[in-house]
């Protein structure tokens, strides 16, 4: 497997190694997560450097070791998702989606459906679709991947699909209506905020198209799905940290946020696709 090869792949994450070196975190569509030894990157006229910077995904020729680092030769159709580097919103919502996927899955395992999800969600938010959203659908979406399974797209009791839901811990799953009582300590979660994450979880950046959420529904789910994570993932990313604190900072001074659809005349979304 050490021959030179091509394989498509996004940049996740690149660091400084000795003066000049670096270490490169490509997740490749083919052979997961691989860590690459590039030599002299730092040189201005390096023939790789611009395949190898942040949010960048190109056909890169080289050879993958199953042990220890793998080694880049060339690239090419090179795609930048430009807006992530110079829009401070996208930039961390990006980089939060890249640490994710970075986190879901061990190193040189395959994961072709994580992996097309990140592309995905990138070019969603490079087309101007609403980042919030988009990560929102990566989170639900990347649950799998760190082995939870919340049932969400029916009653954990009689699987009606009827809303409202709400969701229990005890069941690791919704509860509708008539079978609240099952759980008294069920979540109490906002409706509007589970009626979307079932959504989320089903669809892809593809298929939501230009949604339309109000700010204090889109705050409900960001809440609902923190409460999974912390539940069923148990990690804390620091650039989910940095996306917190920008709400915190955005509430405080009132800070414009760049969005792909505002204002929020009305909630506006797919159907739920548990009932076609």
């Amino acid at each position: 497997m050490e021959n030179y090869q091509e394989f498509e792949g996004i940049v996740l994450s690149i660091r400084k190694h000795r003066e000049k070196d670096a270490l490169v975190k490509i997740f490749t569509r083919n052979h997961g997560k691989r860590m690459f030894f590039v030599k002299n990157i730092k040189n201005p006229n390096h023939s790789l450097k611009a395949a190898l910077l942040p949010f960048t995904k190109a056909t890169y020729l080289g050879r993958i070791k199953d042990d220890g680092l793998s080694f880049l030769q060339d690239s090419r159709e090179i795609t930048h998702f430009s807006k992530m580097q110079t829009d401070i919103h996208l930039n961390a919502y990006a980089t939060y989606l890249n640490n994710l996927a970075d986190a879901a899955i061990n190193d040189a395992i395959q994961a072709v459906d994580l992996y097309d999800l990140l592309e995905e969600s990138l070019v969603a938010m490079q087309n101007g679709l609403d980042p919030e959203v988009i990560v929102n659908i990566f989170e639900m979406r990347a649950l799998q991947y760190f082995g939870a399974a919340p049932q969400l797209q029916s009653c954990v009791i009689c699987r009606s699909q009827q809303e409202p839901f709400d969701f229990s811990v005890k069941y690791s799953g919704v509860l509708c209506q008539r079978h609240f009582g099952e759980d008294p300590r069920r979540s109490h979660a906002n409706p509007a905020a589970v009626h979307f994450a079932r959504i989320f979880q089903l669809v892809t950046p593809k298929q939501v198209g230009n949604i339309r959420i109000k700010p204090e529904t889109k705050k409900a789910i960001r809440t609902f799905i923190d409460e999974l994570y912390e539940e069923y993932v148990g990690i804390r990313l620091k650039s989910k940290s940095f996306i917190d604190q920008m709400y915190a900072w955005e509430t405080k001074v009132e800070i414009p946020r760049r969005s792909a659809a505002a204002p929020y005349p009305k909630e506006s979304g797919p159907s739920d696709p548990s009932r076609s």
